[in-house]
């Protein structure tokens, strides 16, 4: 039996303004939060007890997800935030500090256990990994993937011996400078010895702090290098490629909601669209009491988020539409993720509701 915890204590400030009324992991892929697909990934391979540490907009996490028994898991919440003149405001205390504070609590970390980021989407093998783990002895072990060389500078690599043991780190190293390319994915395994290392009471990074102390007590620490698919929503530009590969089907165990009802083309309940006045082009996901005008053109990959209204000769290319989004009449959007509050372009730059150069016309979530 292996425990599980997901990291989501902190605020996601890469990717505002995805985050701005979000906590990261509550961030939606194909309408979904990133976390259920995290949630869904454990419980299929068993992992059926999770804590979550849980700090910015913490009650939008707890409310959605509950006690986990939707997913045929139990999840339990560690909340950090300190006591500021009569109120609890957020105070997240690190990767491994969260942990360590769940261990001193209620010792619930009493056997194997995974730990993961809460704003990736993977589908790792985790009895695999599991396995591996255990096969060498390890206390702790650290899951990476090869990435091109070209590529080390936006990840944590890790520096390991010909039998997977690690050796050091490097924080974001050039090409040059990288020793391994291996790159760290936020995925863990611990057993409660290293949990109980980690000081009581303190900040505490998992990367930066922990994995140094492993390394500098020649404690049995591997790293793991698998093959597998894992997408990190590190950025706003990470977000919009992510969107693209679901929407193209190019990752697994993210099939499209709805029904097709013509080739690369699925909707949602309660949909009012003229088909022979309409121009569509798939992928493309409509949702729910969305409402789509004559002589409007739909070109994919594109989301259309459920009680959307796009007018009458718009034009929305390659984007995602959140909930309750009106384009207006005429416009025309192009590789765009489009919200009622904001609209934001494949690079990242971001248009606030009310700028000027802003082309969305807004209306309340009624239409």
């Amino acid at each position: 039996m292996t425990k599980g915890m997901i990291l989501a204590a902190g605020q996601g400030t890469r990717v505002r303004p995805l985050t701005k009324d979000l906590p990261k992991p509550m961030v939606p892929i194909l309408g979904k939060p990133v976390m259920e697909y995290l949630i869904e990934h454990m419980a299929r391979h068993g992992v059926r007890q999770i804590m979550v540490n849980v700090a910015y907009l913490h009650r939008k996490i707890e409310h959605y997800f509950g006690d986990g028994s939707r997913w045929g898991v139990e999840i339990g919440y560690s909340y950090e935030g300190v006591l500021d003149h009569g109120d609890i405001v957020p105070s997240p205390r690190g990767s491994a500090g969260g942990i360590r504070h769940i261990q001193d609590f209620s010792g619930f970390f009493d056997e194997t256990t995974l730990v993961v980021c809460g704003d990736a989407l993977v589908d790792l093998d985790i009895g695999a990994a599991v396995r591996e783990h255990k096969a060498k002895g390890a206390v702790a072990s650290v899951v990476s993937l090869n990435v091109p060389r070209d590529q080390v500078q936006h990840y944590g690599v890790v520096v390991a011996d010909k039998n997977g043991r690690v050796q050091s780190f490097q924080e974001k190293p050039t090409p040059e400078q990288a020793l391994s390319t291996l790159a760290s994915t936020g995925i863990y395994l611990f057993e409660s010895s290293v949990i109980d290392l980690i000081p009581s009471g303190r900040n505490f990074d998992i990367g930066s702090q922990l994995f140094p102390m492993l390394v500098d007590k020649q404690l049995p620490f591997y790293v793991q290098s698998r093959f597998f698919n894992w997408i990190d929503i590190g950025r706003l530009s990470d977000y919009w490629s992510v969107l693209q590969r679901v929407l193209r089907g190019e990752v697994a165990h993210m099939n499209m909601p709805g029904r097709e009802v013509r080739p690369g083309v699925w909707v949602g309940l309660n949909t009012r669209v003229d088909w022979d006045r309409v121009e569509i082009e798939g992928p493309v996901y409509i949702g729910s009491s969305v409402q789509i005008e004559p002589g409007a053109r739909i070109l994919g990959p594109t989301w259309i988020g459920h009680g959307c209204h796009i007018r009458a000769g718009a034009r929305v290319t390659c984007c995602a539409l959140f909930d309750y989004t009106r384009i207006g009449e005429g416009m025309h959007f192009t590789d765009m993720i489009v919200s009622p509050e904001y609209c934001v372009n494949s690079k990242g730059e971001t248009m606030y509701r009310g700028d000027d150069n802003c082309l969305l016309r807004w209306s309340d979530a009624r239409g």
